[in-house]
C-alpha cells in the first residue's frame, strides 16, 4: 500500500531550507511596488504574510507532506529592473525536511504579487504577454545542528 512516508524511526533534528523564485512585471508594477500605489494595498507586506501562512499550510496544500512544527520563517524580497525576487527560509527541529514548505512559501508569494497587479500587468486584450513566475527552486538544505 502506497501513501505517506514512514518516519516514525527517523531522529529529530535541525532542518532548513532555503528557496526562491520570481516574477517577471512590467515597470508599471515595479514602480507602483516601488511606491506603494498598487491598489490592493501593499504588496510585499500581503506577499509576506501570504508566504508564512502557506508554509504552515503546506501537508494542507500538498497531500503527502507531513504536518512539520515550523520554528522560524523568514521571506525576503528584491526589486529588479523587470522582476521582483522572493527568498523563503524555514527551519524546523523534526524528522523530515522543510524544502516543500520553502517551496510553497516562495510560491504562495509571487502568486500573491501577480494577483495584486494583474490590471497593471494585462494588455488591452486581457492578457498577460510578459508576466511570468520563473527559477522557483531550492536553493539550499541542510540536516542536522
Amino acid at each position: 500500500m502506497k501513501g505517506m512516508v514512514d518516519i516514525g524511526e527517523k531522529d529529530v533534528v535541525r532542518r532548513k531550507a532555503i528557496a526562491s523564485g520570481r516574477i517577471v512585471l512590467g515597470k508599471k508594477s515595479l514602480d507602483a511596488i516601488r511606491s506603494g500605489t498598487v491598489r490592493k494595498g501593499d504588496v510585499l507586506e500581503t506577499a509576506k504574510i501570504t508566504a508564512i501562512q502557506a508554509v504552515k499550510s503546506t501537508p494542507d496544500i500538498i497531500p503527502y507532506c507531513h504536518p512539520i512544527p515550523i520554528e522560524s520563517v523568514k521571506v525576503d524580497f528584491r526589486l529588479s529592473d523587470d522582476s521582483l525576487s522572493c527568498t523563503v527560509e524555514v527551519i524546523a527541529h523534526y524528522k523530515t525536511g522543510v524544502e516543500m514548505e520553502a517551496l510553497t512559501g516562495v510560491s504562495a508569494a509571487l502568486l500573491t504579487v501577480w494577483d495584486m497587479v494583474k490590471y497593471l500587468e494585462k494588455d488591452e486584450k486581457g492578457q498577460y504577454p510578459f508576466t511570468r513566475i520563473a527559477d522557483v527552486e531550492v536553493v539550499t538544505k541542510e540536516k542536522g545542528e
